[in-house]
């Protein structure tokens, strides 16, 4: 089992999506972790998915984590399969919560209530790559598996 979490290829297209995801999900990792980027803190980032939007506190916690944390794995390609899965199912859950009902195209114009769900189609499509894939070329995966051959 621990081989094949971190089996992965010397797959150049395995970091471009990595690294993407990953400098894209830093900041938003962030804000909820840590506060910065005008973000709420942790415990602001808990009250507001617990108590506004009714998500259990182990799942509030572990979508923070998925995000600040993932986003932290993806760059570094440590447990990319792991990091995937919690972005991915943080988009879905997105989606499915909150993005759903604004349609599918972004709010370009202003003239909808939200974001519509594009944007999450195209994270869930990388991270399913990642975890079907791993974490390619230069990452701590890869150097894992390497020693574990």
């Amino acid at each position: 089992m621990i081989k094949i979490l971190f089996q992965t290829g010397n797959d150049r297209a395995a970091l471009i999506l990595r690294i993407i995801l990953g400098v894209v999900f830093f900041p938003h990792g962030m804000q909820k972790l840590l506060g910065w980027y005008g973000g709420l803190w942790f415990s602001g980032t808990m009250h507001m998915f617990t108590t506004n939007m009714g998500i259990p506190t182990l799942f509030a916690f572990l979508a923070i984590m998925a995000e600040g944390l993932g986003s932290l794995g993806l760059l570094t390609g440590l447990l990319t399969r792991v990091a995937a899965f919690g972005i991915t199912v943080n988009m879905i859950v997105a989606v499915t919560m909150v993005h759903w009902q604004n349609g599918f195209f972004m709010n370009w114009f202003g003239n909808q209530k939200g974001e519509g769900f594009e944007y999450h189609l195209l994270v869930i499509a990388i991270g399913i790559a990642l975890m079907i894939r791993g974490g390619g070329a230069l990452s701590i995966d890869k150097m894992i598996a390497d020693k574990l051959r």
